[in-house]
């Protein structure tokens, strides 16, 4: 097998990974389902920050007030199932926010290199709870693969605030300003402790992209996984580990929807001819194979 050659078809059936009824993929149906909390539903939500910017304004003011009680803001949780599966929410307890169907396409993906020997590790460019980077790590182990490691790169700290003058296509981005996306290293550390899978094959890039990314100790890639929602972060993770993507890999934009991020991958394909086809995840997310 010649382990640089793309695959005829880039990425598996994922109806078939629904269906699967093998050890690995009962394994990883179930960690699906949990990450999720689709197996046991929360009754809440968090709110998301208001657009606006004086109900911003005391949404911050409530919040911190809220934070300094050991309190968050919260709503009841919607029933409809679509819910969890495109991933259209921010959960209160879950590890993920991105949805069933991100994590069928993530899981198609990781086994897709595995299957091909594709060389090279997995890495996450923002991971809030680690949710996803959980599951990658969970596929390892289903399939046995004890060589790559799971990168997760995060500031965890929250987003950054937008270099406007700088990166213009950020200009209006709030979410830096949400407090409950910045989640500690070591809670990250407990939610990989939680399903049995912190090991020596998960590591840590701690701070902001632009200080981390670019001497990340990363030699080659198989699946690159964007979830940096800004123009920046976007642009810094491609700069970055791009050029360490082996042919046959995947680049995976958690957040393609957002006006930032779009920009960041539609600039970066441009200038560097990349002209491989995305294909579309879910309303949020895409992802493009690397064959060239």
């Amino acid at each position: 097998m010649n382990n640089n050659l793309p695959s005829k078809h880039p990425i598996v059936d994922t109806a078939i990974i629904e269906k699967g009824e093998r050890p690995e993929q009962l394994y990883l149906s179930l960690m699906k389902k949990c990450l999720t909390r689709l197996i046991f539903p929360e009754r809440y939500i968090l709110i998301e920050p208001p657009r606006s910017a004086p109900q911003r304004f005391a949404w911050r003011c409530f919040e911190r007030m809220l934070s300094s009680l050991r309190l968050e803001l919260v709503r009841r949780a919607p029933s409809d199932p679509k819910v969890k599966e495109e991933g259209l929410y921010w959960p209160a307890e879950a590890e993920t926010m991105i949805g069933i169907r991100r994590l069928n396409s993530l899981e198609a993906c990781v086994t897709d290199v595995i299957q091909r020997g594709v060389p090279g590790d997995l890495i996450e460019t923002g991971v809030w709870r680690g949710g996803a980077s959980i599951f990658m790590r969970a596929v390892l182990k289903a399939y046995g693969e004890k060589e790559r490691i799971v990168w997760l790169a995060d500031s965890f700290q929250g987003l950054p605030k937008p270099n406007v003058e700088r990166y213009s296509a950020d200009s209006g981005n709030i979410l830096w300003q949400a407090s409950n996306l910045a989640i500690p290293l070591e809670e990250v550390k407990e939610n990989f402790r939680r399903y049995e899978l912190l090991d020596d094959q998960v590591r840590f890039l701690e701070g902001w992209f632009r200080d981390t990314l670019p001497g990340a100790p990363v030699q080659r890639l198989a699946i690159l996984r964007l979830d940096g929602d800004m123009y920046e972060s976007t642009m810094d993770a491609l700069t970055s580990l791009y050029p360490k993507l082996s042919l046959g890999g995947y680049v995976i934009v958690d957040d393609y929807l957002l006006p930032g991020c779009r920009a960041a991958v539609e600039e970066y394909r441009a200038k560097n001819h990349i002209i491989e086809p995305m294909t579309t995840i879910d309303r949020y997310a895409k992802f493009w194979q690397r064959l060239t």
